[in-house]
């Protein structure tokens, strides 16, 4: 028989075996099908391919030839297959060699961004076609499951927060200002939370690291401040500035009613300051810092309506559109300066 041979593993889910196999990139475009013209429509169970998204994952490949990683793809197998186990009757008889018949069917279930991702890739640096991917194969005769597969294993998938991407993410130099002003600044070290983007409304965090990190980088694109002495200062002095959070980091008042009261416990609040504190910090004709600390003199409850609705509220809910972010930076810039002159419109 003709046929592709894999190292492989051999495993059980649900009473039936699969198999894992290690797929040379160069084989991937050819051995693994989605939605090509070989495959009839019927047959077509993955959700259409997002082309917009291709462009990200090639040049995250191609720009870190030493340190990338593609997790598994998942594939449905219908045709001839051969599992030999290294090791008949002893501890190894799971791991072995799976020889594929090259007439087989072999569908895409999860996986297919980084499959035509590989696939360009290929043509730009062939060198990568020896380099291997990880192939989690089930069999299906007729692929009479694909369909059920696709929806099981995109269902039941969990997407990492944005916060935990973030700080996890070694290569961001803004992710990277956002961790130092968080080990620096002791509020925003024991008060953000981590693991969630959308804090829930009994958390005892205050913050977001998302929503942080959106501030700092915003904060860093207005100014072109890069050095992390200077961004930690200027996060330093707007962490002391607010009464209030001193007051939650004391265990002094929760941060379950400060969201419910105060505007500057949203994300809102906190990138409205980082564009209204990068103009200030760009203004040689004012004292930054004397400005920041009248932060603390700032009503910021959110039953000020006349102050922060069609800013930071819309019909008294916190609204976080970038026109709300930018209407409430130039209340924050007016109330900061004693309605200074601005030198320019914010952002």
């Amino acid at each position: 028989m003709n046929a592709f041979a894999f190292p492989a593993i051999r495993g059980v889910q649900a009473g039936r075996a699969y198999y894992v196999v290690m797929v040379p990139l160069g084989a991937v475009g050819s051995l693994l099908r989605f939605n090509d013209g070989a495959v009839p429509d019927e047959l077509r169970a993955q959700r259409r391919l997002n082309k917009s998204r291709i462009p990200a994952l090639v040049r995250y490949i191609t720009s870190n030839p030493k340190e990338y990683v593609l997790s598994a793809l998942t594939a449905t197998i219908d045709g001839g297959f051969h599992f030999e186990p290294s090791d008949m009757n002893g501890p190894l008889r799971s791991i072995g060699t799976l020889s594929v018949d090259m007439t087989a069917t072999i569908l895409v279930n999860d996986g297919q961004h980084r499959r035509a991702a590989i696939i360009e890739v290929l043509r730009e640096r062939p060198h990568f076609a020896h380099e291997t991917v990880a192939v989690t194969l089930f069999p299906d005769h007729g692929l009479e499951r694909s369909r059920q597969m696709f929806v099981d294993l995109n269902q039941h998938g969990v997407k990492p927060s944005r916060s935990i991407r973030l700080l996890y993410d070694a290569r961001d130099e803004r992710a990277k200002l956002s961790r130092a002003v968080v080990d620096w600044v002791p509020l925003f070290r024991d008060m953000t939370d981590f693991g969630r983007s959308n804090l829930t409304a009994s958390s005892p965090k205050l913050f977001a690291f998302s929503n942080l990190h959106a501030a700092v980088s915003t904060f860093v694109s207005e100014t072109g401040e890069v050095d992390e002495a200077r961004v930690i200062e200027f996060w330093a002095a707007v962490a002391e500035s607010i009464p209030d959070w001193g007051f939650a980091h004391r265990g002094q008042m929760t941060p379950a009613a400060l969201r419910r009261e105060k505007v500057h416990a949203h994300g809102v609040a906190l990138e409205a300051i980082a564009i209204a504190g990068a103009r200030l910090l760009n203004d040689p004709r004012l004292d930054w810092r004397t400005a920041i600390n009248r932060l603390g003199d700032v009503d910021w409850a959110r039953s000020n309506s006349a102050l922060w609705e069609g800013r930071a509220l819309l019909v008294g809910r916190i609204n976080r559109s970038r026109a709300s972010v930018m209407l409430t930076a130039e209340k924050i810039w007016s109330l900061t300066t004693n309605g200074a002159d601005a030198p320019g419109q914010v952002g």
